[in-house]
């Protein structure tokens, strides 16, 4: 086998949360990217990759109903691009935020949902059977890799909490909400599906779910430069399974 072979069939590099802090950095100040783009490319895909492991016609409510759970920061911000691009799938979301945000960004894709008439809840019911009953998956988008576990506390804590007790398939975006990015954990929620952002973090490497990847955007140089190593994305898709 050539040495050409060889680099096409090694596996992903899964990345240090520093390493994806500065692949962010350099995205937005190097390349021009803009945080409103970035969140748009990657809402997409994270719907476009729960379309594939949990297609309308697999559902087993009669409305094809799925909880989005979004922090205040980046990563609650694709959770709000990832729910108004469900509904554009003609799925049926609902939004819960558990503490308001004060980005901009934030605060227009919030607006963007109110005007897609995405329904809100004001609380997360702390039974969880009542969320077993009306939803039939649950996006995790409260915390990202940025986020110190040791620090987590309130209201997030009792939102964590709830999403370990539920019965429904979980969809976590990047990393599990209350993982440390650069170590896998048992004690936390437990996905069905994850979607990495990017590249995929150290702690999803032994993740026994659904993996998939949303990161085709990557440009080539950068790819390079971190020895990414990003898996062939088929046709026009915009995300690959790991």
């Amino acid at each position: 086998m050539n040495s050409r072979s060889q680099e096409c069939v090694r596996a992903p590099r899964y990345i240090s949360k520093e390493e994806a802090v500065a692949i962010e950095t350099e995205l937005l100040r190097d390349y021009h990217f803009g945080q409103q783009q970035l969140t748009e490319i990657l809402g997409h895909a994270c719907a476009t990759a729960i379309t594939k492991v949990f297609p309308l016609w697999s559902l087993e409510k009669r409305q094809p109903t799925v909880l989005v759970v979004c922090g205040p920061d980046q990563n609650g911000c694709v959770g709000l691009a990832c729910a108004r691009h469900l509904r554009v799938f003609e799925y049926i979301p609902t939004v819960f935020t558990p503490k308001r945000s004060s980005d901009g960004l934030h605060q227009d894709l919030m607006v963007q949902c109110e005007r897609m008439d995405l329904p809100s809840l004001s609380y997360l019911p702390t039974e969880v059977q009542l969320i077993n009953e009306a939803y039939n998956l649950v996006v995790d988008a409260v915390l990202g890799p940025e986020t110190e576990a040791s620090s987590v506390g309130e209201p997030f804590t009792g939102v964590l909490q709830t999403l370990r007790g539920l019965k429904v398939p979980i969809v976590s975006l990047d990393i599990p909400s209350g993982w440390d990015a650069d170590e896998s954990s048992s004690d936390g929620i437990s996905p069905a599906l994850l979607v990495s952002l990017m590249a995929p973090k150290r702690c999803a490497l032994n993740f026994p779910g659904s993996h998939f990847l949303a990161g085709r955007f990557l440009p080539f140089d950068l790819q390079r430069k971190y020895d990414l190593n990003l898996p062939k994305f088929s046709g026009t898709e915009s995300v690959v399974q790991l």
